[in-house]
């Protein structure tokens, strides 16, 4: 019995160190309870949808591409919801601008007679679209989500639906104000926004951002204003820490691969390092040597951007920062 109670003294302590610290946010048993309820709601809700990606590669407009169509999530949800009332076209359409939405409208206003119709119909698929991609999250998740210069109109539209006869003219008066007070293509771009935003719960971003493609430090910008995302760190980003870090072989092989596939948009524009000293080095050291093993990996759409001078000069520096037994 003694030893029963030498244990249990710890134990309690503890538990009571932990009810102390719940009780700065949960002050009493209604607050307590509330959350309770609210956890154990949220733990029955159908799981988000969670996206994976992998090998980036500094491909920023594919990785951009990827993440505002959700990997085809998207358009199979506009197909659900409009498959029998809308053409293939239709919908192709509709998903184009949720994609893009400000470069779409611009095209819109150019070719589309009747405008007011137009967004009338477009804000009516937009709202159908959000209460479709919103439906596994809380409203309070949903609410985080959502621009707050929009908020509050998107809410009501969201949770009132015309097919409601006690609310249908509610509902479509909102819609009508949208447009009288101008505010339409605003409204469309934000509503496009918020679909993109929650038809990916979590990103998940499987290693190497880094390296051959030009646009690894604009994939970065972008995840940092990212809701939900983590990173596994691959191989390739690992060299390019060690080369932040000052790490002398690091940064040979950062340069190395860089000069490998002609890509320097990340080092000059990205980073701001100044590669005229390897240039010149380059070209006093391999003046009369045209570093044939040395060109860059081009295909033959990337090529076309860079002259044969442009090759040589990018061959020669590539070579100096290879090791000599390579």
């Amino acid at each position: 019995m003694a030893n029963i109670q030498k244990y249990r003294k710890p134990d309690f302590e503890r538990d009571q160190r932990v009810l102390e610290l719940l009780s700065q946010t949960f002050p009493n048993i209604s607050a307590a309870s509330t959350e309770i309820i609210n956890l154990e709601a949220i733990l029955n809700l159908p799981k988000g949808t969670e996206h994976f990606v992998a090998d980036l590669h500094g491909e920023y407009e594919a990785f951009g591409h990827t993440l505002r169509n959700a990997s085809g999530n998207i358009k199979r949800k506009a197909s659900e919801l409009f498959g029998s009332t809308m053409r293939d076209s239709e919908i192709k359409e509709l998903c184009s601008l949720i994609y893009y939405p400000k470069p779409k409208l611009e095209l819109v206003k150019e070719t589309e007679s009747d405008l007011g119709d137009f967004y009338k119909i477009t804000l009516n698929q937009l709202v159908k679209m959000v209460r479709s991609v919103s439906s596994k999250y809380t409203r309070s998740k949903v609410r985080k989500a959502l621009p707050k210069e929009y908020a509050y109109i998107i809410e009501e539209l969201l949770h009132e639906t015309p097919d409601d006869t006690k609310k249908t003219a509610y509902f479509n008066r909102i819609i009508e104000t949208i447009i009288l007070t101008g505010r339409a293509e605003d409204f469309i771009v934000a509503m496009c926004n918020v679909i993109q935003r929650l038809s990916i719960d979590q990103l998940h971003v499987l290693g190497d951002i880094y390296d051959r493609g030009p646009g690894a430090h604009l994939i970065m910008d972008l995840l940092a204003g990212y809701p939900n995302f983590d990173i596994q760190w691959g191989n390739h980003d690992i060299v390019w820490m060690g080369a932040a870090a000052g790490n002398a072989c690091c940064i040979s092989n950062v340069l190395r691969m860089s000069l490998r596939y002609a890509n320097m948009t990340t080092l000059e524009d990205g980073y701001g390092i100044n590669l005229v000293p390897l240039v010149t080095f380059a070209m006093e050291t391999y003046k009369d040597d045209p570093c044939e093993r040395f060109v860059p990996k081009l295909d033959g759409s990337e090529s076309d951007g860079y002259s044969h001078r442009d090759l040589q000069l990018l061959a020669k520096m590539h070579k100096i920062v290879v090791p000599a037994h390579i």
